[in-house]
């Protein structure tokens, strides 16, 4: 069984080609995905079930059999998909990438990178535009 960390923004777009990353790397029957989505701040109390990019990614998961569970955090993302990983021990790390300039990679920083960095474990990077179609 393979068990994959999805860290999931607002980006439905960007959900959805994790998605159809994962599923062409991985058999469906044989995935557990924790979708974990980071809110910066969550004032309101949101809930990760409540965020379109989720449950978007949720429903694509569930009907190729995969097992989904939810996970969220508050803080600074990157240390929350690492620490979320570790807690979870899963297999691989799933993130979207962003287009950015490489000025707005100096000045802004990077998520992926900082995950990249910060763990031993395989980080697998999409984008929209490198999600494979899948075939019906």
């Amino acid at each position: 069984m393979n068990q994959l960390l999805l860290a999931i923004d607002e980006s439905i777009e960007r959900a959805t080609a994790q998605v159809e990353t994962t599923l062409d790397l991985f058999d469906g029957d044989d995935v557990t995905a924790y979708l974990l989505h980071d809110f910066v701040d969550n004032p309101e109390g949101a809930s990760v079930s409540q965020v379109d990019a989720v449950t978007r990614a949720q429903s694509l998961l569930e009907a190729e059999g995969v097992t989904v569970e939810f996970r969220e955090r508050s803080g600074e993302p990157a240390r929350s998909i690492v620490e979320t990983a570790d807690d979870l021990n899963v297999d691989a790390v799933c993130v979207a990438g962003r287009k950015r300039s490489p000025t707005g990679k100096v000045l802004f920083g990077s998520v992926t990178q900082s995950v990249i960095l910060q763990t031993d474990r395989p980080v697998i990077v999409c984008s929209p535009s490198d999600a494979p179609e899948r075939s019906e």
